[in-house]
């Protein structure tokens, strides 16, 4: 028997449909699109969900800020009938969304602009819409001289001056690989990153939450320096905070982020076309400038600004400056490593 709230659905969706003809049933539905928390949901609340809507006459879209980890469990729990649309991961949890079969490959045949993708970009399980890039990040009226070395957060001049952020991030797991591999260790022999960590304890003055809170965290002055993402950074500038970024000298730490289907979506139409909307030269040219200054796949997109004086000129530049992490092995114990770390690096 048809209920009252079922009518009124079907209702609502048909006058969705009369209202916008050239809509689909499935387009007059509502995407759930979720996206990182902080600068990133402002980003794409700014740029992607106008091209989005420009392009599927005024589809309804409904951000859901949240970390990788949070849209995997809320996926998982409602498989059948996922409560997220479209899923937005680093490197380590997209792995982990493809091998628990939340995702499907994306509709490369039909695509428009997937072809103008880098080729590193190009993913069919969920093809890269940016790349993340970490380096050190500095207050430059409490720091005068810019440090140059992942080595320098271990200074003593810094002491109770640096903050980190915990392993559940893909900046807080890519920083302690990096400071493993400068110590002799690697993906797989992650003890050298543990020791230094430890070594680490009395420069910390805070280990955040997530990139987000690490932000707020020096935008309240309550940290001079930290591993940090070069985008985040760029939006504390354009706000006044006084924060720099540099690439250490051994090189910036760079992760491809991936834009997924979930598997069982019933808007998979306006899934594409959402992914669509990110890949376009428009949407990531209008996304590479201040503020936000999200560092883009799409090979048509001239590197400028900021990004081309910081990070790269162009993409075969940024191949060579950015460090890419073995994420397969990383995957393989990095739910221990979050464990030990909750554990032992403790202030």
């Amino acid at each position: 028997m048809t209920s009252r709230r079922q009518l009124l659905q079907a209702s609502l969706t048909l006058g969705a449909m009369q209202l916008f003809p050239g809509m689909s049933h499935a387009q007059a539905q509502r995407l759930v699109f979720a996206t990182f928390t902080g600068s990133w949901e402002e980003a794409h609340k700014a740029v992607l969900v106008p091209a989005f809507r420009k392009s599927t006459n005024n589809a309804e879209i409904i951000l859901d800020p949240m970390l990788s980890v949070d849209q995997i469990a809320k996926v998982t729990a409602a498989r059948n009938n996922p409560p997220i649309d479209v899923m937005l991961h680093d490197p380590g949890p997209a792995l982990t969304a493809i091998d628990q079969g939340l995702v499907e490959n994306y509709p490369v045949a039909t695509s428009k602009n997937y072809k103008d993708l880098i080729t590193e970009a190009q993913e069919e399980t969920g093809p890269a819409i940016f790349f993340q890039v970490v380096g050190l990040t500095y207050n430059p009226e409490k720091i005068k001289t810019p440090p140059t070395s992942w080595k320098d957060l271990w200074s003593p001049e810094y002491k109770g001056r640096a903050g980190i952020t915990n392993l559940n991030s893909t900046l807080g797991t890519g920083f302690l690989v990096e400071i493993a591999k400068m110590n002799g260790g690697s993906e797989s022999n992650i003890e050298p990153g543990f020791k230094a960590l430890n070594d680490l304890k009395p420069n910390l003055a805070a280990v955040a939450a997530n990139p987000g809170a690490l932000a707020t965290l020096f935008q309240q002055g309550q940290v001079d320096i930290s591993p940090g993402n070069f985008n985040a950074i760029q939006i504390l500038k354009a706000r006044g905070v006084p924060v720099e970024f540099v690439i250490p000298k051994e090189g910036a730490i760079a992760f491809k982020t991936t834009i997924h289907i979930v598997k069982n979506t019933k808007n998979k139409e306006l899934a594409v076309a959402l992914i669509e909307a990110a890949m376009t030269p428009e949407v990531q040219t209008k996304l590479m400038q201040s503020p936000y200054l999200v560092v883009p796949t799409n090979s048509k997109v001239k590197m400028e600004g900021e990004i081309s004086k910081v990070l790269a000129k162009d993409q075969e530049e940024m191949k060579k400056r950015f460090v890419f992490q073995d994420w397969k092995k990383i995957n393989e114990q990095r739910a221990q490593w979050i464990e030990r770390f909750n554990r032992e690096i403790k202030l």
